[in-house]
């Protein structure tokens, strides 16, 4: 088998898995309930979190539990709604955004709040410039993702973060699911992003879990209501095991931080010279410094993307059509219409997503059984 949808999510590394699998056995308590067993499970859930940030260089209190990237991208866009309402209702988003910021921020459009899409460029890249002019007095959020899903493009979270500077109220949110751990933090993490989500199952982390990183001072109002767990923030009993589990395996995972990027940004290379070998491909990922190490974008024109990624699949290789989220769906990647790319070949993209895991045989192997796939639609078309 060659698994390579890894930016759809990745296996759970074993020594997370076994400190879940312990977790849950050990720690039955409440970290709400005020007897021992509540009071231990507490103990732990902060330790998480005290590691969490300090692997994230930022402050303990700015680390918030949720149960996926898709609920801090709904809570921030959601929470800055209502909390800064009365202030303005102006929001800005890119044209490439990962659904769950993109509908959200449709929703909020449907309940009388003002959208406005930043244009990007034909890589895919946000034009500063253009964002620059969408913004007005009454504009309270921006939010930018800072790596693509879909093809790979690193935004340029500095530059926005320069232009940002001149309007301290607004809230600036970065969607950096496939950022973390991928793309040096500093191009993602400036100090004038004021929130930033995170995955777990992105990182070899166990599902259903995630987090937030909240700058101190800015405010958000809550998504969950009830209980008061998160400082009175996201109410809802915490999911103690895979918290600590996500914990885990971030730290295994920035222990290679380093070597990863370098390893698969060369198997990424070499599909992306062999692919563009072919007359019938068309490679919407580039091998430079502004596209992500591990996600590559392409088109086989004339074979939608579905039927490649299944005629993949019967030979035991792993792929989805562009964001995995959307793939089900059938319909022309987000990305790619903003980066106008024709729909008849934005229906054939499919997206390789790559990890520490994998290898060059791997990539080897995989143009093998590509090139017997592009000779038999080339037959049957």
């Amino acid at each position: 088998m060659i698994y390579f949808d890894n930016s759809a999510t990745t296996p759970i590394y074993p020594q997370a898995l076994d400190t879940y699998i312990k977790t849950s056995q050990r720690i039955i308590g409440n970290p709400s309930s005020l007897h021992d067993l509540g009071t231990q499970a507490g103990r732990l859930l902060e330790q998480a979190r005290k590691q969490i940030a300090e692997l994230m260089q930022v402050k303990t209190n700015e680390i918030f539990f949720t149960s996926s990237g898709t609920e801090g991208d709904n809570w921030v866009l959601k929470g800055t709604a209502l909390e800064k309402k009365k202030f303005g209702r102006h929001i800005i988003i890119s044209g490439v955004e990962h659904p769950a910021v993109a509908e959200t921020a449709a929703q909020l459009a449907e309940n009388g709040f003002d959208l406005s899409i930043a244009p990007v460029d034909d890589n895919g890249r946000v034009q500063v410039d253009e964002l620059n002019k969408l913004i007005r007095k009454d504009t309270i959020l921006v939010s930018i993702m800072a790596v693509n899903n879909e093809v790979g493009t690193i935004q340029p979270i500095q530059e926005i973060s320069h232009c940002l500077a001149a309007y301290p109220t607004i809230h600036f949110h970065v969607d950096a699911v496939q950022a973390i751990g991928k793309v040096p933090k500093e191009q993602w993490l400036t100090d004038r992003v004021d929130f930033a989500t995170f995955s777990a199952h992105k990182f070899h982390g166990p599902r259903g879990v995630g987090f937030i990183y909240w700058k101190h001072g800015r405010k958000l109002a809550p998504l969950l209501n009830g209980g008061g767990q998160e400082n009175n923030q996201r109410s809802g009993t915490e999911n103690v095991a895979g918290i600590v589990s996500m914990a885990k395996a971030l730290r295994l995972y920035m222990d290679k931080k380093q070597e990863k990027p370098e390893h698969t940004a060369i198997i990424r290379r070499y599909l992306i010279e062999a692919l563009q070998e072919y007359k019938n491909v068309t490679v919407f990922s580039k091998a430079t410094a502004d596209f992500a190490p591990h996600i590559l974008c392409f088109a086989l024109k004339g074979v939608r993307g579905e039927v490649l990624v299944h005629a993949l699949e019967e030979k035991q290789i792993y792929t989805s059509t562009t964001s995995a989220c959307s793939s089900r769906k059938k319909m022309a990647s987000s990305t790619l219409h903003a980066m106008k790319v024709p729909d008849s070949l934005a229906t054939s993209a499919i997206r390789v997503s790559l990890d520490e895991s994998n290898t060059i045989a791997e990539a080897e192997q995989f143009m093998v059984i590509f090139n017997q796939l592009y000779i038999k639609f080339a037959v049957l078309n």
